[in-house]
């Protein structure tokens, strides 16, 4: 893509971005301060980026910190068996 305005791609599940957005709401709601996810929408919030943004951008950073979190899991499952 070239250009300074680039939309959000709309490609993959509906359903999971829907769930996602989710999520996030309920991190805004619930606003814990010590959770990387939520200080990383803040940043983004206080940088002023639009609503859906920060939304889906702090969303990508869930699913990142959480396949990190199952990924060890997994890891030291085979380590102990």
């Amino acid at each position: 893509m070239t250009g300074r305005h680039k939309s959000m791609s709309k490609i993959g599940a509906s359903s999971l971005r829907r769930t996602l957005f989710l999520v996030m709401s309920v991190y805004l709601q619930n606003s814990p301060l010590d959770e990387p996810v939520y200080q990383f929408m803040d940043r983004k919030r206080a940088e002023g980026k639009p609503y859906r943004v920060y939304m889906m951008a702090s969303a990508n950073k869930f699913l990142r910190i959480y396949y990190a979190t199952v990924k060890a899991h997994l890891e030291s499952l085979e380590h102990t068996a």
